[in-house]
This record gives structure tokens, C-alpha cells and sequence, in this order.
């Protein structure tokens, strides 16, 4: 064990990784190969191992540490690390506390080049970043819709696309999205679906005088900051596999750096954080249970497979077809 190394783990695609770990009042570090967090238990100190090579995002919360050792391995496996306060939330960013999404990314001069080249070539075009803006819009209702569609649970929950209601707030989407000429104009009809979600989740769970307040205490608030967090990482973890830096929105502005994680973190923050931060807040769980159970989600509907694929399909869709062979490497 003791000349046991990350570089003898079995690669498993970032797209295909199942954990995500959120962390708080304990120690990381490196012992025997292997990346452990250390807890203070009433008589003993407790070790628990962290499986680094099935691991997309490392969330240090209050009370954290972290080793040189540990990065150095963390670094290694393709684990994106990033700090926060109390819940996940802020954010507290690695190389500038004042932008939104930033985080330690791993140092690799062998992630693929072409989509970061395709995004190049149409990103500087008005014209074609807006298709890409619609491109996304477009694929994060098709994705709402197929999930809620099959997803049993939250059926039960009365999260039913079927709803009237809601096929008359998507077709207004739909074109208002194709009318679109501008971003802004997207960002709008972006923001009155939302609303109608929001309105629709509230009733739903008959959830009284709610309002979207990011720096509120409540139980639904608190649960759709720290969900959307979850899946800033998931964003950022693709993104960073895929070499595509994350200044280069398409949808939320050219002057924000991290302004890409929230276009790409969009395509399922409405289809899975949004219900469960209702549903869990109605039947009172605690923080770790809604982690869990929006992790677990996470994993059900793959939707790193799906970011993975809208993000490549967009990054491609303005040049010639051509095959993909070795795409899957990438992830």
C-alpha cells in the first residue's frame, strides 16, 4: 500500500463518476496511498477514505484543512477542490474571492483541444453565440421535460409535465426562445420560466409567502443555493475536462470569468435542484438529506453524460461534420 499512487487508479471517465463530497470541521490529507479526511470524535479520531478515482468535486465547508499531499493526489485523479462556507454556501473562490464560480481546477497539458477550437470559432460571432445561447435553452427544457416525464418520484410529488399549466409556460419558451435576437432577450424568457416553476413548486408543496431570496434562511432558499452549487461544480467539472475556459459565456455575459458555469449548470438546475429543494423543504429534511438526495439524482439521470454532450455538441455544431472518434476520452 505504501507505494500505492493515484497513477495506478483505474480511470473512470469524468462523465461516469459517481461521488461528490461535501465536507465540514474535519482534516484532509494523504496517508497510505490514499486521500482520507479526518474527523474529532468524542474518544478517537475517525478516518474515512474519500475514493478519489469515482470523485468529480471536492466541497470543503467551515472548519476544513487540506494537506499539500492531498491536493497533490486530488490534483492527480482530476478532482475539482473548491471552499465554501457553512452549507456549501458562498462560494468562497480559490483565485478571486470576488467573482461567482472560480475553482481549484488540476493542472493537465493533456485535456483535448478541438472544443475548445470549435468554441473559438463561433464565440467572437453575435449571430452564432446567440444559436448557441438557444442551443442550450433549448436542450435544458427537452431534458426538464424527459425527466420529470419518467422520474417516479417526482410524479408522486405532483411534479407532473403533463400539467397544463406548465405545456403552456414551455410553449411560450419555445418561441419566445426561437424569436430571441438578442441574449437578453433569452435571459428574460429564461427568467419567466423559472418564475412560473417557482410558482408551480410553491403550490404544489403548499409552501406559504415564498420568495427567491438568496440571502435568506429559510429551508427552500437555503436548499435551492446549496443544489445550485452542486451543480456549479458539476458545470465546472465539465467544462474543465473539456478545455473550455469559463469566461467564455454564451448566455450570462462576456465580462463575467465564470460566467460559462452558470450557462452550463443551467441545463439541469430547473429540472433537478428546483423540485427537491421544494419537496425536501415541505417535508423538513435536513441539509445532508437534501445533499443526498439531489446527489443521488445527480447520478439517476446522469446528468454529467447529458452536460457532457450538450457542451460538445455545442462547441461543434458550427463546422463541418466530422467523425468523433475518441471523444469519449474527454470525459
Amino acid at each position: 500500500m505504501n507505494n500505492f499512487s493515484s497513477s495506478d487508479l483505474k480511470s473512470i471517465l469524468h462523465s461516469k463518476r459517481a461521488n461528490m463530497f461535501y465536507l465540514e470541521y474535519c482534516r484532509v490529507m494523504q496517508k497510505d496511498g490514499r486521500v482520507l479526511y479526518l474527523t474529532e470524535a468524542k474518544n478517537e479520531n475517525q478516518y474515512f477514505n474519500i475514493p478519489i478515482a469515482n470523485t468529480t468535486v471536492l466541497l470543503l465547508g467551515n472548519g476544513t484543512s487540506i494537506t499539500q499531499a492531498a491536493m497533490r493526489m486530488l490534483a492527480q485523479a482530476g478532482v475539482l477542490v473548491g471552499f465554501s462556507g457553512g452549507g456549501g454556501t458562498p462560494l468562497y473562490m480559490a483565485n478571486d474571492a470576488e467573482q461567482p464560480i472560480e475553482w481549484f481546477t488540476p493542472q493537465s497539458e493533456y485535456r483535448p483541444t478541438e472544443y475548445l477550437q470549435g468554441w473559438m470559432s463561433f464565440w467572437f460571432d453575435d449571430q452564432k453565440r446567440l444559436a448557441a445561447a438557444k442551443a442550450f435553452q433549448q436542450a435544458r427544457l427537452s431534458f426538464l421535460q424527459k425527466i420529470w416525464a419518467k422520474d417516479r418520484e417526482l410524479k408522486q410529488e405532483g411534479f407532473d409535465v403533463k400539467e397544463p399549466g406548465l405545456q403552456a409556460a414551455f410553449e411560450r419558451f419555445e418561441e419566445r426562445t426561437e424569436a430571441a435576437t438578442k441574449q437578453s432577450d433569452l435571459l428574460l424568457t429564461e427568467a419567466q420560466l423559472t418564475k412560473h416553476l417557482y410558482k408551480f413548486a410553491v403550490n404544489n408543496v403548499q409552501l406559504q409567502d415564498f420568495k427567491r431570496q438568496h440571502q435568506s434562511t429559510d429551508k427552500a432558499n437555503d436548499f435551492l443555493n446549496h443544489g445550485n452549487y452542486l451543480a456549479y461544480g458539476l458545470a465546472a467539472t465539465t467544462l474543465w475536462v473539456l478545455g473550455i475556459p469559463h469566461g467564455f459565456a454564451v448566455m450570462h455575459g462576456k465580462t463575467r470569468r465564470g460566467a460559462l458555469v452558470f450557462d452550463v449548470a443551467d441545463l439541469i438546475k430547473d429540472t433537478i435542484v428546483l423540485p427537491w429543494a421544494f419537496i425536501c423543504a415541505k417535508e423538513n429534511d435536513t441539509e445532508q438529506e437534501f445533499r443526498q438526495q439531489v446527489l443521488q439524482a445527480f447520478t439517476d439521470h446522469n446528468v454529467l453524460d447529458f452536460m457532457f454532450d450538450t457542451v460538445k455538441e455545442v462547441a461543434l455544431m458550427h463546422q463541418q461534420p466530422k467523425s468523433l472518434d475518441g471523444g469519449d476520452q474527454a470525459r
